[in-house]
């Protein structure tokens, strides 16, 4: 790559200079982002999801013996005792 006197270039120079530069560099990320882009979807397919969603707690059996006697009321209260019914 050859040196470039930047003090010796004129205004217009310099300009033109810039603009050459800058549109050197977009072309440059355009091409890496289209190589990085096609990389991620080659990568996706071998890959896991990201984010796996956690197990449902499991309820203890303590809570279950308890949301089986109250389906809606207590158990109790569904069910006289069998001394008042006797």
């Amino acid at each position: 790559m050859a040196k470039i006197d930047l003090e010796s270039l004129g205004i217009d120079e310099l300009v033109k200079l810039r603009e050459s530069v800058n549109a050197k560099l977009h072309e440059k990320v355009a091409t890496r982002q289209l190589e990085l882009e096609a990389e991620l979807q080659r990568l996706s397919e071998f890959g896991k999801p990201a984010k796996k969603t956690p197990p449902a707690p499991k309820a203890k059996k303590g809570d279950e013996k308890r949301a089986e006697e109250k389906p809606g009321e207590e158990a109790s209260e569904q069910d006289p005792p069998a001394a008042e019914a006797a």
